[in-house]
């Protein structure tokens, strides 16, 4: 009976419409491109030909090559690895943390709730763009699991105040009363009645997050604090692409352009998502 209480049906206003489906299309080709990389017929991104240094696009090069000749069409779907692979990664720490976190604090309340709280909320008003950098310059010699680990440290404390201000609209509902009534454990009421009703702003959180995350490695990158080259990332080309912007604009313009459709796909299935489910942020 209480399960039946706790998971209401929810109904979209409107249909999710044939753009989000096609973000999402576009999503799942570069996943599935990330992943399969090694497999698809592509030229060694760390390839240099030096016959076609700056080359335009062509039937060789589908995107043209850098100032090293290397292929950019190449370097840009190996490059996807580094930014979807930090920016899941970080979020999983986030999430992994910060979301039982969120949601104990508000089904549990009392002084852990106020402790936990006041610690998040002093961690949230320091920069953490900041943090990330300071962190970055001094932990060398830097690498995928130290930029993953220091971005999901920094997402904690935010990934916390957006759970817990979903969590504490639905530990006061009247299932969640009943099922402390009837004896059921703290875990069970967690699990079974408070998250199931909070999944849909996690999932829309979670997608807007990786955005965030994918486009603070740009910025990373652009300052020299991502991988080091040659490993290509979106952020590296474009930050490559400095030195050499007059002779070759396709160097930024490629990897400028994958990196906006990703952010902007990502950004607006989690906007859809949030509208269809009609989840909206608890004000405090």
């Amino acid at each position: 009976m209480t399960d039946l209480l706790a998971v209401e049906p929810l109904e979209a206003k409107t249909p999710l419409g044939p753009l989000f489906w096609a973000c999402v299309a576009w999503l799942s080709l570069n996943v599935l491109a990330a992943i399969l990389a090694n497999l698809l017929p592509l030229q060694d991104p760390l390839f240099q030909n030096y016959s076609a240094l700056n080359a335009g696009p062509s039937l060789h090069h589908l995107l043209g090559t850098d100032d090293l000749g290397r292929d950019i069409f190449s370097r840009i779907v190996f490059g996807s690895r580094i930014s979807i692979l930090v920016g899941i990664g970080a979020m999983f720490i986030g999430f992994g943390i910060g979301a039982p976190l969120g949601m104990l604090t508000a089904y549990r309340r009392g002084k852990f709730d106020h402790i936990v709280t006041t610690m998040m909320y002093v961690l949230l008003a320091f920069p953490a763009i900041i943090a990330v950098i300071a962190v970055l310059s001094f932990w060398t010699p830097r690498s995928i699991l130290k930029i993953i680990i220091v971005i999901g440290a920094a997402s904690i404390p935010l990934v916390y105040r957006v759970v817990r201000a979903a969590s504490l609209s639905v530990a006061t509902r009247d299932f969640v009363t009943a099922a402390k009534v009837q004896g059921a454990s703290s875990l069970r009421i967690l699990l079974r009645e408070i998250l199931p009703n909070i999944t849909p702003i996690m999932v829309s959180f979670l997608l807007i997050g990786i955005a965030s995350v994918v486009t603070l490695e740009g910025a990373l990158a652009f300052l020299g604090l991502s991988v080091n080259p040659p490993t290509p990332s979106w952020g590296n080309m474009i930050n490559e692409s400095r030195t050499v912007l007059a002779q070759n604009p396709w160097l930024v313009l490629f990897p400028s352009l994958a990196l906006c459709l990703f952010l902007l796909s990502l950004n607006f299935i989690g906007d859809r998502l949030r509208t269809y489910f009609d989840v909206s942020e608890v004000k405090l």
